[in-house]
This record gives structure tokens, sequence and C-alpha cells, in this order.
């Protein structure tokens, strides 16, 4: 199965991780398919400016698959790329920053992949996503906190199901290290970056 979304944010590959506790597609007998509704479903980074405020913005241009036995969420495995020439901060001098050496060099590494390792239970409908997550040409595991899926909901002939999930990284972690001190001692960007993703996805007829 493949998803795409519209406006993923940065490192945003983590959609695909939250998607597979949403909707899944089940090997053999049995088998579901869930596509995202790209117009109810946003993925989103933040990372502080200046120690002053937090920058948000996105991908638009991202795919993954999905594959699991639907009887064990566990089994879930999850490929997913996102295309990092398509980083969007509504800036498009910041934009082209971002794309440049200093960032995520998109010319060396034109993609951002996301491969899951693990899926665990984390209690009360939660649940633990681990994963590699290749960016800037680095390897590093990732854990999301994924809440979901909703129970299903059947909205004029289509079924429907949600799904959320948070984790912070450290961009120095992936060799993403350029920066500027403030006169005050501070930095200009910060190195964390949190992620915030909510996916609605619709059952294939």
């Amino acid at each position: 199965m493949s998803v795409r979304f519209r406006k993923i944010g940065t490192a945003a590959v983590f959609a695909a991780a939250i998607f597979a506790i949403a909707a899944v597609s089940a090997r053999g007998a049995g088998t579901q398919t869930w596509n995202i509704d790209p117009v109810h479903s946003n993925v989103t980074f933040s990372v502080r400016h200046m120690m002053l405020s937090d920058v948000k913005g996105g991908f638009d241009k991202f795919s993954a698959t999905v594959t699991a036995n639907d009887d064990d969420p566990k089994s879930v495995e999850i490929d997913a790329t996102i295309d990092a020439t398509s980083v969007d901060t509504h800036s498009e001098k910041r934009d082209n920053h971002l794309k440049s050496p200093d960032f995520l060099d998109v010319k060396k590494y034109p993609t951002i992949t996301f491969k899951s390792v693990k899926i665990e239970p984390d209690g009360d409908g939660k649940w633990k996503v681990t994963g590699d997550l290749t960016l800037h040409g680095v390897t590093k595991p990732v854990v999301l906190e994924v809440t979901g899926p909703t129970p299903e909901v059947q909205v004029m002939g289509s079924t429907r199901r949600g799904a959320s999930a948070t984790t912070t990284i450290n961009r120095q972690d992936f060799g993403v290290s350029f920066n500027k001190t403030l006169d005050s001692g501070g930095l200009v960007a910060g190195n964390e970056v949190a992620i915030s993703i909510d996916v609605e996805a619709v059952k294939a007829k």
C-alpha cells in the first residue's frame, strides 16, 4: 500500500509509523487497505528560533508502504521516503537555506527514509513505534509515541479512522549542525526538532 501526504512536517518520514497503527495492510486473507486523506492529515515540526519563538514547516512530497497481519499490530512493517527538496516553511529564503549544505544538503541527500523495527503497546490505546531514520546520510533509531487508532467511523459511505503521534529528535545527531551564536550567548536555531502527527485514513472499498 502506498500513501501520500500534503504539507508534511520536517522529519515527516515519521508519519509512516503513525499510519502503521491507524491503517494496516494485512498479508493473505482479510487484507485491508487504508489511504491517507491529505485534506484532513497533518505532520508538522517546530524548531526554536533565537530563543524567542517556534518556527514550523513541512514537506510537500512523501510516500510510505505499510504491511502487517491485521490480527497483530506488532507485526506492522513500515517503509517511508520523503523528498527533502520539498521542504516548506512559508519562506522561500529560509527554505533555500534549509536545502543548502548548511542543513539538509538536498543535492547530496535528496531523500529522508524511515524503516520500522519494533512496535510495542504502551498502555491505554498507546504504542511505541521504534524505527531507523536516515537523515542527512546518517541513520539513527527514533521512537514515536503513538495514540490510536480511533474506532471506525462511517461518513457518507466511507470508513475512517484517526491516529496521532509525537516525537523529538536532535538534529546534531544527524550531522545537521549549522548554527550561529547570539550576542547574548544563545543560539539562532535550536537543536531539538519537535514532530507532531495527526492522520485521518479512509478504508479502500
